[in-house]
């Protein structure tokens, strides 16, 4: 466990920042399933995609990474808007 982000030892490559669209309606939750998330190239795809009246959120995570549970989780770094 690497400041909270359980890293997957068989893909150390694929947990790393990245952009992506998060469907959940903001709350203060910090950590998101796979299923929740769509990552996308840069910031300005995700801004550009974000529906906030649909709970569709731009935002900057690092994942996936595996839970001590054996899902695979996004964690959040930020929000990109308000």
């Amino acid at each position: 466990m690497k400041g909270g982000v359980y890293l997957d030892p068989e893909m150390p490559h694929l947990v790393r920042p990245r952009f992506a669209l998060v469907r959940v309606r903001r709350s203060s939750r910090k950590r998101f399933p796979e299923n929740c998330v769509e990552v996308v190239a840069d910031a300005e795809t995700a801004l550009a995609r974000a529906l906030p009246a649909e709970d569709l959120h731009a935002a900057e995570v690092v994942g996936p990474s595996r839970s001590s549970e054996g899902f695979r989780l996004y964690y959040l770094v930020r929000w990109l808007a308000d």
